[in-house]
């Protein structure tokens, strides 16, 4: 067991026939007193300050646990968040595809019924041509008749016409 500094004031030194100097001793023991004493104040104060560290390690250390796991949880949520991002991507870009091929396919379609339309009124338009000239033929060959020339040397016959006018 350690000794305490007041063990070392109340220490007795037995007598002996020509001993030390009692004062000197005594001196001795005081000083030694005092210079214990404070190594023990100063061990005191460092015992104390060493538990305050520990403590502050010890929060700190909890302080870095807590954000390795928060960093570990952000990293975990960012990569849920890249492969939902991927994911969607994907579909967006599959939903983009479908509706592409659908209009697509839907302007084909429509092509192809305009380009069917296109060549009905190409043959109506021939039909009609050939119609509309067949007519105009016709009229020109009926103008070109000698049934004009007859109509203009024709002179109604005015009595017959008077003579019937009377009968009504």
């Amino acid at each position: 067991m350690a000794l305490s500094p007041l063990d070392i004031h109340n220490k007795e030194f037995s007598r002996g026939f020509r001993g030390y100097d009692e004062d000197e001793v005594n001196e001795f023991l005081e000083q030694i007193m005092k210079d214990y004493e404070n190594v023990l104040e100063e061990n005191k104060a460092l015992k104390s300050s060493l538990k305050e560290t520990k403590e502050k390690i010890s929060h700190f250390n909890t302080i870095e646990e807590t954000l390795q796991k928060s960093i570990l949880i952000a990293q975990e949520a960012a990569e849920d968040v890249r492969r939902n991002s991927v994911q969607e991507s994907k579909l967006i870009v599959k939903e983009a595809e479908k509706n592409a091929d659908r209009i697509v396919n839907e302007a084909l379609s429509r092509a192809r019924k305009i380009a069917l339309e296109i060549e009905d009124l190409k043959k109506q338009s021939k039909v009609f041509r050939n119609r509309f000239r067949m007519l105009i033929e016709a009229q020109l060959d009926m103008i070109k008749t000698d049934d004009w020339e007859k109509l203009l040397e024709y002179e109604p016959d005015t009595e017959h016409l008077e003579s019937a006018a009377d009968v009504e």
